[in-house]
């Protein structure tokens, strides 16, 4: 049985537009997801809320997993603060299967998210979830929590945003995607 690490963000200081924060949003995709990659035959381990990043880390790379999925969403600078609006796919450029997971979420989002021009693939050394776990891993921005839009966006959109990224694991590993 294919094995995943779901990560949503340890960020519980990063706050929403209109109330919440990161953490808080990305733990509840995270909950959604569960049983549709139960029902797709598909185990998975989470990482804890209260760890740092540095065991969240740790911990996947303890693991024997196909892969590591890290959930966040986005906020802009201070400069552009609630101007952006879009989704991020960011993988490691090494890593052909981090890329090839960061493609198919990119791929399967575009039939969710409100504009999907505004969907992009990013290689980045910089983020220590990619960088640094054994897996092969991407790092998915959902949308802008700054931006008003899409900070709502996300708060009505939990189940299709789980039931996307669960469909994109189960299209990377090859099995079959099934509702719960």
């Amino acid at each position: 049985m294919p094995t995943v690490y779901l990560s949503p963000s340890l960020q519980e200081w990063n706050p929403y537009n209109g109330g919440g924060n990161e953490e808080y949003y990305m733990n509840l995709v995270a909950d959604a997801m569960e049983p549709y990659l139960r029902a797709s035959g598909i185990d998975f381990v989470r990482n804890n809320p209260e760890d740092s990043l540095t065991r969240t880390i740790a911990n996947s790379n303890a693991g024997d997993y196909d892969l590591h999925l890290a959930i966040h969403s986005n906020a802009s600078g201070a400069d552009r603060a609630g101007q952006n609006t879009g989704v991020q796919v960011y993988y490691y450029p090494d890593s052909i299967r981090g890329q090839r997971l960061a493609d198919v979420i990119a791929d399967n989002y575009k039939g969710l998210y409100y504009d999907p021009n505004k969907i992009a693939v990013i290689p980045s050394r910089n983020l220590a979830e990619l960088r640094r776990t054994k897996a092969p891993a991407a790092l998915v921005e959902v949308a802008f929590h700054d931006n008003p839009s899409d900070a709502q966006w996300i708060r009505e959109n939990i189940d299709g945003i789980a039931r996307n990224l669960s469909k994109s694991v189960a299209d990377y590993l090859g099995v079959p995607f099934v509702s719960p």
